[in-house]
């Protein structure tokens, strides 16, 4: 390998993985703020689960498409025009004065998250061997998580001293040295499918379905939520049925349908993410609310679980160069089953031991499970297809981060409705806490069996 080959490599690397921890480092401030915006804006608990949920509906609902267009017109480009939207809707979220205007700030947020996820990892898996990708993209999944740790307590110390408008003034500079990075210190451009023609139509089936489920998921408990996730499943079965038949299809059917590894990793992504992503949500409100901690103080406790994850993710990520990834992913997978089961006792004499114990747990869990799957569906398919396994894999995070997202908004609808936490309401808010762990539990018991079922993705790796 040439200097000229390994200098590309390594800039790839740090670039892609200084884009991966932008946005959930972000994300991961945004929850320790949410009781502060709240405040300012007079919101009670729902309106408040809506400012993380609009970030990734907008996600779920772009990031397959725009992974296809990384492989048609290059996945460099989309990452760049997603940095530039990330970064300008930062801006736009920091001067908000209303909870609507910052959650329309948020929804553009994550457009622009969904171009750089759907682009990052598949330029990495372009650039990098079979052989190296467990190492690359353990080290990229290791730089999302890093985002997780420094968010909770840099958006707990700026909330507490600056304001929560700070975190998303700081995020400025940040994209922007971004963008000079890949303009100038990144050539070359990737586009495995160059010449394709754009499956607009489906596009358009899956972002309406996708939109339909989501949006009647989080309001499942009336009649016009529920009718509304029907027609998002009558949509997304369209849109399959659609890609069948179309002569250049945005999702490749035969993947699902005849590669047994792509189809389950990606449901245990999505069953994993279900499973987690509301938890960080509820332990914000929990520790400031019920244990009466300072902004600062609840990032610190928070700051537990991405650290262990950050840990573990690299190193399961060359574990998985080694043996067969299934086998790392589910074990991660069980140790977050276990983490999210001693949830479910969580009350207000719950020692802050204890629930430090549980993030542990579940950031082991979640830092095992990762990187391996990521791997393992990045290795299934064929090149040209990168960039939509890239999509993919960020469609199944961010729709399964919706769906749990749309469980503790449920629950907080039933046990709350519109009204703010207060110490009146906290017997409420403990019961919505309770049955969302008792829920994520069960999915990430179910995610296990996903996990092992998966198959084998390299014949000669150790079982």
């Amino acid at each position: 390998m040439s200097d000229e080959e390994k200098r590309l490599k390594r800039t790839a690397l740090w670039v892609c993985a200084a884009g991966s921890f932008l946005v959930p480092y972000m994300s991961s401030s945004v929850i320790v703020a949410l009781p502060a915006i709240g405040r300012e804006f007079g919101t009670g608990a729902v309106t408040l689960s809506w400012v993380t949920t609009a970030f990734i509906l907008s996600s779920a609902i772009l990031m397959l498409p725009v992974g296809r267009l990384a492989d048609i017109h290059g996945r460099k480009l989309l990452f760049m025009i997603g940095l530039a939207v990330y970064t300008l809707a930062s801006g736009l979220a920091a001067i908000s004065h209303t909870a609507p205007q910052l959650i329309t700030a948020r929804v553009l947020q994550g457009i622009g998250g969904a171009m750089t996820a759907g682009a990052n990892v598949a330029i990495l898996t372009a650039i990098f061997p079979p052989g190296d990708r467990g190492r690359v993209l353990g080290i990229n999944v290791a730089a999302v998580y890093v985002g997780i740790s420094v968010g909770p307590f840099l958006g707990g110390v700026l909330t507490q001293y600056a304001g929560w408008r700070s975190i998303f003034f700081l995020n400025l500079p940040l994209g922007l040295v971004l963008l000079w990075l890949l303009a100038y210190r990144l050539p070359g451009e990737w586009a495995g499918a160059r010449g394709e023609k754009f499956d607009l139509p489906g596009s358009v089936i899956f972002g309406a379905g996708m939109l339909a489920l989501m949006l009647g998921f989080t309001r499942i408990q009336t009649v016009h939520g529920a009718a509304l996730a029907v027609a998002g499943v009558a949509g997304l079965a369209g849109f399959l049925w659609w890609e069948a038949r179309a002569a250049q299809p945005m999702l490749d059917v035969a993947l699902l349908r005849d590669n047994r590894v792509f189809l389950f990793s990606g449901l245990a992504a999505l069953i994993n993410y279900c499973a987690t992503a509301g938890s960080g949500f509820l332990l914000s409100l929990y520790l400031q609310y019920v244990k009466g901690l300072a902004p600062r103080e609840a990032g610190m406790v928070l700051l537990v679980q991405p650290v262990f994850q950050t840990l573990v993710a690299p190193f399961a990520g060359r574990l998985s160069d080694r043996i067969e990834p299934r086998i790392v992913a589910s074990v991660g997978m069980a140790l977050n089953a276990a983490g999210l089961a001693l949830l479910i006792g969580i009350g207000p004499d719950t020692p802050l031991a204890a629930i430090i114990a549980c993030l542990i747990l579940m950031g082991a869990g979640f830092g095992a499970f990762s990187s391996p799957n990521t791997n393992a569906i990045m290795s299934s398919v064929d090149r040209s297809r990168y960039g939509v396994a890239a999509g993919t894999v960020g469609t199944m995070r961010v729709s399964g981060q919706v769906f749990s997202m749309g469980i503790v908004t449920v629950l907080l609808a039933v046990y709350l409705g519109s009204a703010a936490i207060t110490p009146e309401s906290i017997p409420q808010f403990i019961t919505t806490a309770r049955y969302s762990y008792a829920i994520f539990a069960v999915l990430c018991t179910i995610g296990v069996f996903a996990s092992l079922a998966r198959g084998r993705v390299r014949p000669g790796a150790r079982v």
